[in-house]
């Protein structure tokens, strides 16, 4: 009743707010009085005396103030936080620190409030949700996307509190949820790849698998639209027949498991749209030759202590039914997963010979499940995942010291996201869980990072190996170090985990660094014996026109006998020889000084005329082929493999698969100049009347465009139409679209394209 009376004091706050402002439309303020009763439904009990009254003059003084914005989605800040809170607390399971943080953090944001006054208000619990949320709320403040830089900053965030990581990928549920009708294209775009290949696999970690499958789901709809709905078309023709195969297979089943006395309950489902349209892409088939569509989960009613026990009694009675698929056998009762997912599944072939999964699990594990490991909280307190803190932990130290734009970092967070995983044991019967293809010096610097660095091999099973040796699940691993053995560079391509690459690498660094150190050092006290003073500026120009973009390279080099010192002096004495001659000459006349190119500068009319990333310039990249992109283009750049960065347009026509496929190597461009003299190839496509001297009116526009030349042309005609591409040397995308403007004019031209 309390609660109650508190929803109808805050309604009719609201109310006399909405009448001075336009914060609430109409509907969206009878959707925030039921989503409010409902969270009180939901959460109600977990409250403090107090908690709903102080709650509401937050959100009062924070509406009043006229400072809450909407996001480029024109989402409103109140309304989906609400939203967020019911799927935290519906759907994932959490209580009042969670919902009190997601609900005030955008006081805060605001300014209405302080973090200090949330803690005095609320808790120290609840102060620290919303210092996370408003951290991660720092990277959207420009976009809604998050780039693999950003990413790893938020990760850096999660790890700090678990529920943060769990808020936020029910936030993102909640934006995908709302974001159907909207208008921003390309921003929904964004977060429909974003939820595909970054949060959605971070929901499957967490053993959220009913959100990462509504993130996938969404995703595939709003970046193919057709092929979604075709799935959907297709599920929808064939339930009837579907519904009655699950029946045929469960009914003679379901005998069965009562005769034995077991207290269950069975579920039949098809498998989500996202993970139909990847079988089909996988199998190369259409819709109607994906045939295992079908999955049964059995669900026991069993006591602690029997779990395991009737599972397995259930395995054997399905078993005894239908013909098992061995290869197709998942044991994660005996172990299992990380994120604390439970279950048993097996393959077996059912009527008419198609291919059913079956799933047996407890009511307990089936929440964990559907929870992930927010089912355990309600019992033993946020602390007390000790697997997934391990795994945070690696995640948290792996980003912490990864270079660079975080696009490695992301690959291979990627990679352990994905990962199979192997079980093997210490000398002692300790047990320890790697990723499958782990190695023994993968091993080794799990266990300690001195002790991986100082590894010659292992023995494995009582044999010994080598430090490259594969790991198998059930291995026995005694590792054997030496005190003289120093990490290599080649131990990169051995190792699979984040945390061995990370170590390697700084130990890598740090050995390069004292022999940089002292290879300075010695090229200082050779000038010095030389009786030549050392200038650190007149040195960086020699390094630089030697064609060095990192200092440590240049010295690298000069410890291990790549660079000659005496040579490097003579290239210094010569640097400053040139530096005193343009002062004298300085002195004398300033007549052409502005027409002088100062020695080691770089022409930037023909340079850097694209911005990678955060700012980076000076990074090489290639025009993509496939899409031929010009200035001008809304562009984006692909990390490859062996070429470096490739610049493709935004509607390239691989652009979307590399985006699902490959995400985490999509970094931002964009055009910073526009270099002097530059032209750029591009091909259009022209279909028109096959008239008398269309060609000749057509090339006699191009001709006389200033700046455009036209490089090659091939017609060919067919009962009366004719088809050409013309490739033409452009400088930007104004003076293409102006061409192709001109061209559609031309009598008899029915279309003019870019390819």
């Amino acid at each position: 009743m309390v609660f109650l009376n508190s929803f109808h004091y805050l309604a009719i706050d609201f109310l006399s707010i909405m009448t001075e402002q336009t914060f609430f439309s109409p509907d969206e303020y009878k959707l925030f009085l039921a989503l409010y009763h409902k969270l009180l439904r939901l959460t109600g009990g977990s409250f403090l005396p107090g908690d709903t009254r102080k709650l509401k003059e937050q959100l009062v003084k924070a509406i009043a103030s006229g400072k809450m914005t909407r996001d480029i989605f024109g989402l409103n800040p109140i309304l989906k936080s609400i939203q967020t809170a019911i799927i935290v607390a519906d759907e994932i399971g959490m209580k009042r620190a969670s919902i009190m943080g997601i609900m005030l953090h955008e006081c805060v944001s605001s300014e209405t409030c302080t973090i200090e006054d949330i803690n005095e208000s609320f808790g120290s619990d609840v102060a620290g949700i919303v210092r996370g949320l408003n951290r991660v709320r720092e990277l959207y403040v420009k976009s809604p996307s998050i780039e693999s830089e950003n990413f790893r900053k938020l990760l850096l965030t999660f790890a700090e509190d678990m529920r943060v990581i769990l808020i936020i990928i029910a936030d993102r549920v909640n934006i995908m949820r709302q974001i159907r009708d909207v208008n921003n294209e390309e921003g929904r775009l964004q977060v429909a790849n974003e939820a595909a290949y970054l949060y959605a696999p971070l929901a499957h970690k967490l053993g959220l698998y009913a959100l990462k499958s509504e993130l996938e789901d969404l995703s595939l709809k709003y970046t193919e639209h057709d092929i979604y709905y075709h799935i959907k078309d297709k599920l929808n023709e064939t339930k009837k027949s579907r519904d009655a195969y699950i029946a045929r297979f469960i009914g003679p089943l379901k005998q069965r498991l009562e005769e034995a006395g077991l207290e269950f309950h069975i579920k039949g489902r098809t498998k989500t749209i996202h993970s139909i349209y990847q079988k089909m892409k996988k199998q190369k088939c259409p819709f109607e030759g994906v045939y295992d569509l079908f999955a049964i989960r059995v669900i026991l009613d069993s006591p602690l202590e029997k779990e395991k026990m009737q599972c397995w009694q259930v395995y054997s009675i399905v078993t005894d039914m239908y013909q098992p698929n061995p290869k197709r056998l998942r044991d994660w009762l005996s172990v299992p997963k990380s994120n604390g997912y439970e279950s048993l599944h097996i393959t077996v072939m059912g009527p008419e010979g198609k291919w059913v999964e079956v799933q047996i699990r407890t009511e307990r594990m089936d929440e964990v499940a559907e929870r992930g490991l927010a089912a355990h909280w309600r019992y033993k307190g946020i602390k007390g995942e000790t697997g997934l803190d391990d795994w945070l932990s690696s995640v948290r130290e792996a980003l912490e010291s990864s270079e660079g734009t975080g696009l490695e970092a992301m690959d291979q967070f990627k990679m352990d996201l994905y990962e199979d995983e192997v079980f093997v044991f210490t000398p002692k019967g300790d047990l320890y869980k790697l990723p499958k293809g782990a190695t023994v010096l993968d091993f080794a610097f799990m266990i300690h990072t001195k002790l991986g660095c100082s590894c010659t091999g292992a023995k494995v099973n009582g044999k010994n190996v080598p430090i490259r040796q594969e790991l198998k699940s059930g291995d026995q691993v005694e590792i054997m170090s030496s005190s003289s053995q120093t990490p290599k560079q080649g131990w990169l391509k051995i190792v699979v985990t984040s945390k061995a690459r990370t170590k390697i690498k700084q130990a890598l660094k740090e050995t390069e660094a004292r022999q940089s150190a002292f290879a300075k050092e010695e090229l200082e006290r050779k000038l010095k014996n030389r009786k030549i003073d050392f200038d650190e500026s007149v040195m960086m120009k020699v390094i630089k026109r030697m064609g060095y973009k990192i200092i440590t390279d240049f010295y690298q080099n000069l410890a291990n006998g790549t660079l000659d010192t005496n040579t490097i002096i003579e290239e210094y004495l010569e640097q400053l020889r040139r530096e005193t001659e343009n002062t004298e000459s300085q002195t004398h006349t300033a007549e052409g000084f502005s027409l002088q190119k100062i020695e080691g500068e770089e022409e930037s009319s023909n340079e850097d005329v694209l911005v990678i990333d955060q700012n980076l310039k000076g990074i090489q990249y290639q025009l993509a082929q496939c899409c031929h992109p010009i200035y001008g283009d809304d562009i984006f750049g692909f990390v490859s493999i062996k070429r470096g960065i490739m610049i493709h347009r935004t509607n390239c026509p691989n652009a979307h698969d590399m985006r699902e496929r490959y995400g985490y190597r999509i970094v931002k461009a964009r055009w910073a100049g526009k270099s002097i003299g530059s032209q750029y190839p591009i091909t259009l496509m022209v279909v028109g009347n096959d008239d008398i001297g269309i060609v000749t009116n057509i090339t006699s526009i191009i001709n006389k465009e200033v700046g455009i030349n036209l490089r090659s042309i091939g017609i060919e005609a067919n009962d009366g139409l004719f088809s050409g591409q013309l490739t033409v040397m452009v400088s930007d995308t104004s003076k293409l679209n102006a061409l192709i403007k001109k061209l559609k004019t031309v009598k008899g031209v029915k279309n003019v394209s870019r390819l």
